[in-house]
């Protein structure tokens, strides 16, 4: 089995909410849901859906639908609901700058995209969204990414790490395992940002207001805020 050579450098993008806007997507599914069954069938999905992610520890949009199915198992809109889900148009959920940001900093260093979910609708996501072409397919879907950086290592080998995410929380427990390695940017997009702890240490090495920031800047100069942050705490 070949090894993959080290690059000098990769950057890594969350999906939800960093590429996508995943809380428009979440808005439209329940606009869906309540138009066609109604407040309390909405209400229904999401208790299913909260009941679920807590137990699995990651959004299971597909598995909340399979549950709708207990007591109203002929009932035809759960099959267009699950259309609804699946014919979804992803592209436009895209960030305005995402696809260029990732072409950029593609020219400096492989890109790759690492993101929490299922193993089958966020694949689908990622690919009717464009971005599994835009990363030439290097994606890792996993649990937990901060738990997947043995993995993460072996599947991309490379000197240094930048980690583009919208959860600061995900990125300080990167950054605890990675340590120097790995430089940190915050994107300030979606519900989580906007509920964002700034209490939370390690804090980022760099933050921008949206995805579209980080086209036009010097991928050099993102490997060199985790080492002026460095020089800032000593």
């Amino acid at each position: 089995m070949l090894t993959a050579m080290p690059e000098a450098a990769v950057f890594l993008f969350d999906v939800d909410n960093t590429l996508l806007d995943n809380d428009r997507f979440r808005a439209d599914l329940d606009g869906w849901l309540t138009r066609h069954l109604g407040a309390a069938g909405c209400a229904r999905y999401a208790r299913i859906y909260d009941e679920r992610r807590q137990g699995l520890g990651y959004a299971d949009y597909l598995g909340s639908i399979q549950q709708m199915r207990e007591g109203c198992e002929q009932d035809p809109r759960l099959a267009a609901l699950s259309a609804f889900v699946l014919d979804y148009p992803f592209p436009a959920l895209l960030h305005p700058g995402a696809l260029r940001a990732i072409a950029e900093l593609g020219r400096a260093g492989a890109c790759a995209l690492v993101s929490d979910g299922d193993i089958v609708f966020q694949p689908h996501k990622i690919r009717r969204a464009g971005l599994w072409d835009a990363v030439e397919g290097r994606v890792m879907v996993c649990l937990h990414k901060q738990d997947a950086l043995g993995d993460l290592q072996r599947r991309f080998p490379a000197a240094h790490y930048v980690m583009v995410d919208d959860k600061v929380d995900v990125l300080a427990d990167m950054k605890r395992v990675l340590s120097d390695r790995l430089t940190t940017v915050f994107v300030r997009q979606g519900h989580y940002a906007a509920t964002a702890d700034p209490a939370v240490r390690p804090a980022p090495d760099h933050s921008i207001g949206h995805i579209g920031a980080l086209a036009g800047i010097d991928p050099s100069h993102l490997v060199a805020a985790a080492s002026l942050r460095r020089e800032e705490s000593a």
